[in-house]
C-alpha cells in the first residue's frame, strides 16, 4: 500500500513539474530585434492585408478596361406557345379563303456578336485610367507600409525604455533597501533620529510604488508590441539594445525636401489621381463623337405548319450616336475640370505641408540629440553630486533629506539619458519616413 501511495506521489510531482515547466515556457521573454520586429509587423499588418485586396482589385479594374477591346457575344433562345390562333395574312395566294395556317408554337434561336471600332476613346482612355489607379494603389499600400514601419520602431522604443525603466528602478530599490537596512541598525544605536529613518523608509516605498508602475507599463507596451507583430499578447518581449546603437548621417533640409517632393509616395498617388482626372476630361468629351461597332449574328427560327429559317447569318457595322450629348456634355466637362483644378491645389498644399513636416522633423531630431548630451553631462554632475553629498552626510554636514534628493536626481537623470537615446532613433527614422525613404 505505501508502495503505490508513493508510485502516485511520484506520478503526481512529475505532472506538477511538467506543468511549471508548460507555464514557465509559455511566460519566456523572447528577445526581438529592431529589424525583426519590422518583418514581422509587416507581415502580420491588418492595414497592409487590406492594401493588399485594394491592389488586387485594382488590378482586376485594369484587365476589365482592357477587356472591352474585345467583342460581345451572347446566345439567346425561345419557345412560345400560342393558346389564341393567330390571324395571319401574307398577301399571297396561300393565305386566301382558308384564314392561313393553324398556329400554336414557335421557336428561335439567335446568336450576336459585337467588336467595337471606334468609340470616341472611351475604351482606350478607360484603360489608362484604370492603369494609373491601378499605380496609384500600390503607392497607397507603399505609403501605409512605411507608417507601419514607423510605428513599430515607436513601440519597439518604448517596450526598451520600459524595460530599462524597469532595470534602473529594481536597482535603486536595491540601494534603497540596503539604505534602510543601514539606517534601521544605526537607529537601534541612537546614531540616527527616528524621523530620518522615517525618511528612508518612505523613499523605499515610493520606489517600490514607482517600481510596481514601471512593470505595468512594460507589461502593456509588450502586449501592445506583440499585437504589432501578431505574437500572442501573453508573450513577454525584450527589445535589443543594440539596435538603439546607430550612427546616422544626416542630410541638409533642402536635401529631404528635394528627396520627399520627388519620392513621397502621397506625392507620387496624389499625381498619378491628377493624371486620371485630366483622362476623365478626355473621357467625356469623348461622349461628342458616335461608337461604331461591327456586328455579326445568327437567326434560327422554326414556327411548325408555318415556316422554318436556318442559316440567316448576317454581317454589317452599327453607329450609335446620342443627340442629347450635345447639350449634356458641357456639365459633365465642367465638373471634370474642377476635380483638376482640386487636385491641383491639393498637390500645392501637400507640397507646402511636405517642407513644414521636413523642418519640424529635422529640428526634433537636432533637437534629440542635444539631448542626450545634455542629459549625458547630467548623469556626471548627479553622480558626482550623490557623491559629494554622501561624504557630507557621512560627515553630518548634510540632511538625510539632502542625501535622498541627490539619490533621486541621480536616478531620474538616468532615466532620461535612456529615453533620450530612444528618442533619436525615432525621431531619426520620423525624419527618413517624412522624406519617403524609411522603406529603403
Amino acid at each position: 500500500m505505501n508502495h503505490k501511495l508513493k508510485s502516485v506521489g511520484v506520478i503526481f510531482m512529475v505532472l506538477y513539474l511538467t506543468g511549471i515547466q508548460s507555464v514557465q515556457a509559455q511566460v519566456a521573454t523572447r528577445n526581438l530585434t529592431l529589424k525583426e520586429s519590422i518583418e514581422l509587423s509587416i507581415t502580420n499588418s491588418h492595414l497592409l492585408k487590406n492594401n493588399k485586396a485594394k491592389i488586387d482589385e485594382a488590378i482586376a479594374a485594369t484587365k476589365e478596361a482592357t477587356e472591352r477591346k474585345l467583342p460581345d457575344f451572347s446566345v439567346s433562345a425561345s419557345y412560345l406557345y400560342l393558346p389564341v390562333r393567330p390571324k395571319i395574312n401574307l398577301k399571297s395566294d396561300t393565305s386566301r379563303g382558308g384564314g392561313g395556317p393553324n398556329i400554336s408554337q414557335a421557336m428561335y434561336g439567335m446568336a450576336s456578336a459585337s467588336l467595337p471600332l471606334y468609340a470616341g476613346g472611351k475604351i482606350k482612355y478607360g484603360i489608362e485610367s484604370a492603369k494609373y489607379l491601378e499605380q496609384a494603389a500600390k503607392l497607397d499600400a507603399d505609403q501605409n507600409k512605411e507608417a507601419i514601419i514607423l510605428n513599430t520602431i515607436n513601440a519597439y522604443s518604448n517596450l526598451y525604455k520600459a524595460a530599462a525603466a524597469v532595470t534602473l528602478v529594481k536597482d535603486n530599490l536595491g540601494q534603497s533597501n540596503q539604505r534602510l537596512k543601514d539606517f534601521t541598525n544605526l537607529e537601534k544605536n541612537g546614531l540616527v533620529a527616528r524621523n530620518d529613518l522615517l525618511k528612508v523608509a518612505l523613499q523605499s516605498s515610493t520606489i517600490e510604488l514607482t517600481l510596481l508602475d514601471a512593470e505595468s507599463n512594460y507589461k502593456l507596451a509588450s502586449v501592445n508590441m506583440a499585437l504589432m507583430l501578431g505574437l500572442p499578447t501573453q508573450s513577454i518581449l525584450s527589445a535589443d539594445a543594440a539596435s538603439f546603437e546607430q550612427t546616422n548621417t544626416l542630410k541638409t533640409i533642402e536635401e529631404y525636401e528635394a528627396l520627399a517632393l520627388q519620392g513621397r509616395k502621397d506625392v507620387g498617388a496624389l499625381s498619378l489621381r491628377k493624371k486620371v482626372a485630366e483622362i476623365d476630361i478626355k473621357y467625356v468629351k469623348a461622349d461628342y463623337y458616335p461608337s461604331i461597332a461591327l456586328t455579326a449574328g445568327y437567326i434560327a427560327l422554326d414556327v411548325p405548319s408555318f415556316v422554318t429559317i436556318t442559316n440567316a447569318v448576317n454581317i454589317g457595322v452599327g453607329v450609335k450616336y446620342s443627340l442629347s450629348s450635345i447639350w449634356k456634355t458641357k456639365s459633365k466637362i465642367a465638373q471634370a475640370e474642377a476635380r483638376v483644378q482640386q487636385l491641383t491645389a491639393n498637390q500645392d498644399m501637400l507640397n507646402d505641408d511636405i517642407r513644414l513636416q521636413i523642418n519640424q522633423a529635422y529640428q526634433g531630431y537636432l533637437l534629440s540629440k542635444k539631448k542626450i548630451e545634455v542629459y549625458q553631462k547630467a548623469v556626471e554632475q548627479a553622480s558626482e553630486n550623490y557623491r559629494i553629498t554622501k561624504n557630507k552626510y557621512d560627515n553630518a554636514l548634510a540632511t538625510t533629506t539632502d542625501l535622498l534628493d541627490a539619490d533621486v536626481a541621480q536616478l531620474q537623470t538616468k532615466l532620461n539619458v535612456t529615453n533620450a537615446t530612444a528618442d533619436a532613433v525615432v525621431a531619426y527614422n520620423k525624419l527618413l519616413q517624412t522624406a519617403g525613404i524609411l522603406n529603403n
